[in-house]
């Protein structure tokens, strides 16, 4: 029900009409009640700063809709207040207008170059400034609603996936029923693992894209744990070899020996190596070997040498037709894995996305490149 429920508040609240926040930013006083006096007679709910580091800090609290900033300011100028600003991922879609007593052309070009959207010069006219102002809440409230609307596109897909688990489960346990009767022909018995097989790919999809909603909406906790991972491979190749074999794979295990525990969510870990390991299997041809290879680089280091590097690295080779080049970034964003998908690429799924955030989350980090004779290699550290 919570899906529903967020649902309906993003519904609900999809047209409500709010005053709209201006910031005016200036050191000099005069400058700051003249600027807000130009605008007392529009339905605005002016906020007046009396620097940029104050405006940078009261950022969250103040929420503005539009900003006006001096450029002529000391010890942080408009140009570098408006650069942190859409530096910023929380506050970049702000609409900011320069106030400036300079007029050369290399000035407003700085302004372009810091990210200002707008530009008035000194001394400001009122309905000059009114109609700029105006231009801005009017891209921002798109912007707002725009915004509304996808969270609550998120919010409709996440509910989706989330009740599908429960018919496939039906179908999984009735399968299962099925297998386990006696009078199930061994013809029909290798129907039902192979729809056994697939409905289980199903189920670990949709639980993958459950896993990247609630990283994104910064609803998945970590369960860390101590973690022995060649026990961890073991038990993922064993797990696997079947698939591999009935595709003419080898699915081959290598690893140096662990001497220390690794700190991890054992279950997204799990999920990980599964999710390289299947990819792998995906564009391996036959008669061809994927490699699972484990390496410790802290060991025998003291813990002050061993502090910038990972507790894990682990890398799956495959010995296919291996990654474009301009593909090794963007094949790990959901996103960009949507468009490759719509250009042909219709192997590619969510699951190196998945794998991307869990690395993060770790504070590790994922990476794509190709072996020097045939296929790819895809690593993951943390």
């Amino acid at each position: 029900m919570t899906g529903v429920t967020e649902s309906t508040d993003l519904l609900t609240n999809v047209g409500v009409i709010q005053q709209k926040r201006v910031v005016v930013v200036d050191d000099e006083p005069s400058s700051r009640e003249a600027l807000c006096a130009l605008l007392t007679a529009e339905d605005l709910d002016i906020q007046s700063l009396a620097s940029g580091k104050e405006l940078l800090r009261r950022m969250p609290e103040l929420a503005p809709d539009v900003i006006l900033l001096d450029v002529m300011m000391p010890e942080m100028d408009g140009y570098a207040v408006c650069y942190e600003l859409k530096q910023s991922i929380a506050f970049q879609h702000i609409p900011i207008i320069l106030i400036t007593a300079l007029d050369a052309v290399q000035d407003r070009v700085r302004g372009l170059e810091v990210g200002a959207d707008e530009f008035l010069t000194k001394p400001v006219s009122r309905l000059e400034l009114q109609a700029r102002v105006r231009t801005m809440l009017r891209i921002k409230t798109q912007y707002d609603q725009l915004e509304r609307m996808l969270e609550l596109r998120q919010a409709l897909s996440y509910m989706i996936v989330h009740d599908l688990r429960n018919p496939l489960a039906a179908v999984m346990l009735y399968l299962q029923l099925l297998k386990r009767k006696g009078s199930v022909s061994p013809e029909h018995m290798r129907y039902l693992d192979m729809a056994t097989n697939e409905a289980q790919k199903m189920s670990s999809f949709l639980d993958d894209m459950l896993m990247l909603a609630k990283m994104e909406r910064g609803k998945l906790s970590l369960s860390r744990s101590p973690l022995y991972v060649d026990h961890l491979l073991e038990q993922v190749r064993s797990k696997l070899a079947p698939y591999a074999e009935a595709q003419g794979v080898s699915l081959v295990l290598k690893t140096q020996g662990q001497s220390y525990p690794v700190i991890a969510d054992v279950a997204l870990f799990q999920r990980v190596v599964e999710n390289l390991v299947a990819n792998a299997l995906k564009f391996s041809p036959p008669q061809t070997t994927v490699t699972i290879v484990a390496e410790y680089p802290r060991t025998g280091l003291s813990d002050e040498t061993a502090t910038n590097l990972p507790a894990v690295r682990l890398s799956v080779l495959d010995q296919g037709r291996g990654i474009p080049p301009e593909d090794f970034v963007r094949m790990f964003d959901q996103y960009e894995a949507v468009h490759m998908k719509e250009q042909g690429k219709a192997e590619l799924g969510l699951e190196l996305a998945f794998c991307r955030m869990v690395a993060e989350a770790h504070g590790g980090r994922i990476y794509a490149g190709n072996n020097p004779d045939r296929g790819a290699v895809i690593t993951v550290e943390m």
